[in-house]
């Protein structure tokens, strides 16, 4: 006598079927969401001293190299020391409550510990006098730092976007007097010229280029 019907017999089939495409979706899913482009971009940092780029790039104009001073000549763009704010503050607003831990740190010798937003892995070399040096400008990995009441990562910090600007470098390079000019916006001359800058350039595409 038979008990279950034949028809049973494609229910180990059709599970296997639903296994296979659920994992695949599975893994498609965290591969696309949990990817830089979702984990990284936004990420906003609380800082110890509420600092606005809108204001002081935006507003008051001030040039990224003014706090970033060593950016042109280091791997890493250096956070500002206290004595880089109270060049300033020491007669603007010197008593502000927001200020209070610039003036701690002044007054005791203590770094202010600002939180880093764009973190890269150990195993990846990054050199930022090297990229401006070629031309491109700050806007393009920080977007418009100058539009931001506190820094977000704007763009995803990954291998493929990094090997996407290698292998087209023309839409990021601009005149190196202009790299920090966030309202820069190519002319006629400059892209009718776009083969020459691009081989100027010649950015790494080998392993070797980031890991080392």
């Amino acid at each position: 006598m038979q008990i279950f019907p034949r028809s049973l017999n494609l229910l180990p089939l059709m599970l296997g079927g639903a296994a296979t495409v659920g994992g695949i979706g599975l893994v498609g899913a965290i591969w696309y969401y949990l990817s830089p482009s979702h984990l990284q971009v936004g990420y906003e940092p609380e800082q110890p001293v509420p600092y606005s780029h809108r204001l002081h790039a935006g507003e008051l104009g001030m040039d990224c190299r003014y706090c970033h001073s060593a950016v042109e000549r280091s791997a890493k763009a250096n956070i500002p020391p206290t004595q880089t704010c109270m060049g300033c503050h020491s007669v603007v607003h010197p008593e502000s409550a927001r200020l209070a831990p610039v003036r701690e740190s002044w007054e005791t010798g203590e770094s202010i510990a600002w939180v880093k937003a764009h973190v890269l892995p150990d195993h990846t070399y990054f050199d930022h006098s090297v990229h401006l040096a070629a031309g491109v400008g700050c806007v393009s990995c920080h977007g418009r730092i100058d539009q931001m009441e506190v820094v977000r990562v704007d763009q995803p910090i990954a291998m493929q976007w990094c090997l996407e600007c290698h292998r087209d470098p023309g839409p990021n390079l601009r005149p190196r007097d202009e790299i920090t000019n966030m309202e820069w916006e190519p002319d006629q001359a400059w892209l009718s010229n776009m083969a020459e800058h691009v081989a100027r350039v010649n950015p790494p595409e080998h392993c070797s280029g980031c890991h080392r």
